[in-house]
């Protein structure tokens, strides 16, 4: 089944990981090995290859960078300057991978037809087709810049990452959006950008309904009925998304699917993290929202954490594949499994692209 996967970060994973994306996941595992920098070396699950077998044609690729004031301890860039050049820098990389015919940027509704119809055929080595999404909007050093990467193809903007931010507070902090805030809302409704309320903490998010109107969803969000921590949003959260006409993608971090993970101890198999928690999370939403029209895929693999904290059933990408025999278990039909492994996502680019 074709896959819509809304949050990868694969750029970072290049720039940042070091990792050579055209290459097999089993290749970067090799030549990963020995290395400890990282707590998921040889653990990474994405590549353009191992996407492409698990039939996931299309994408939202973030660009992230966190700027961090002179007082906070988060690791980050120390100038939004620099946070900016960092993401231009990744921007690099996606336009070198078009340049391979591995990937293409789909900035309008045109090229996203283009690109589904050429999924649908018996084409070889077809690009990944990726949406340009900022993860974190620190990096936006003035609300000029914002312009400037629209014109580059963004079309997805997350206001806030980790921490307190520039323009939001995120995820372990808490604080409202601030007359910056809703500058940057005013500048995302008028671009026609689609907000991703993900990371924002239960006062910004709130505030930011209060003061937007426009496409939102959530790319990579859990929910915090099953798992309670304030990185998941509660019911009335999701709920407003729904009445929004928003969608939510669930994600694979194993912290975010299972209560009290504890990083560095709890393993998948012994805290038995699996696909199942996954499915758990998209009959949640079902169920709030009466239907099957609101969830999707978010994954978020191999955003700083491999299989050491992901489910145990997924090695690689492609192991999203199982998702479905795992709703058609459940009782949802053909129609309502393609929604949420691609259409429900897919539906809401093609009602909000120019």
């Amino acid at each position: 089944m074709f896959i819509f996967d809304a949050h990868l970060d694969l750029s970072m994973n290049a720039m940042e990981w070091n990792r050579d994306l055209t290459l097999p996941v089993e290749e970067i595992r090799k030549m990963e090995a020995g290395m400890t920098d990282k707590p998921d070396r040889c653990n990474n699950t994405v590549s353009l290859d191992a996407m492409r077998k698990g039939n996931i044609g299309l994408c939202m690729a973030t660009q992230i960078a966190r700027y961090v004031h002179i007082d906070n301890p988060l690791p980050g860039w120390k100038s939004p300057q620099q946070a900016w050049a960092q993401t231009q820098g990744q921007l690099a990389w996606y336009k070198s991978m078009e340049d391979l015919g591995q990937m293409v940027q789909i900035k309008n509704k045109a090229e996203l037809e283009a690109h589904i119809a050429l999924w649908k055929t018996e084409a070889k080595n077809k690009p990944i087709g990726y949406l340009l999404s900022l993860e974190g909007a620190d990096s936006i050093i003035d609300i000029s810049y914002l312009e400037k990467s629209y014109e580059q193809g963004l079309r997805a903007i997350g206001p806030a990452h980790y921490g307190p931010g520039t323009y939001a507070h995120g995820t372990n902090s808490s604080g409202g959006i601030g007359a910056k805030g809703r500058e940057l809302l005013k500048e995302i409704q008028r671009l026609g950008l689609i907000l991703d309320v993900t990371h924002l903490c239960d006062i910004s998010f709130w505030e930011t309904m209060v003061n937007y109107d426009g496409p939102l969803w959530a790319s990579h969000n859990n929910c915090r009925t099953l798992v309670d921590h304030h990185r998941q949003f509660t019911d009335q959260q999701i709920k407003e998304i729904i009445a929004r006409k928003g969608i939510i993608g669930v994600v694979l971090d194993a912290w975010m699917m299972v209560p009290d993970w504890k990083r560095g101890v709890s393993t998948p198999q012994s805290a038995r993290v699996s696909l199942e928690q996954i499915t758990d999370n998209i009959d949640h939403i079902c169920q709030l929202a009466g239907n099957t029209d609101h969830v999707g895929i978010g994954s978020d693999l191999d955003g700083g954490f491999g299989t050491e904290q992901g489910p145990a059933d997924v090695d690689t990408i492609t192991d999203l594949q199982k998702i479905p025999t795992l709703l058609k278990t459940r009782g949802y039909s053909e129609t309502d499994i393609e929604k949420i492994m691609h259409g429900n996502f897919i539906g809401f680019l093609q009602r909000n692209l120019k």
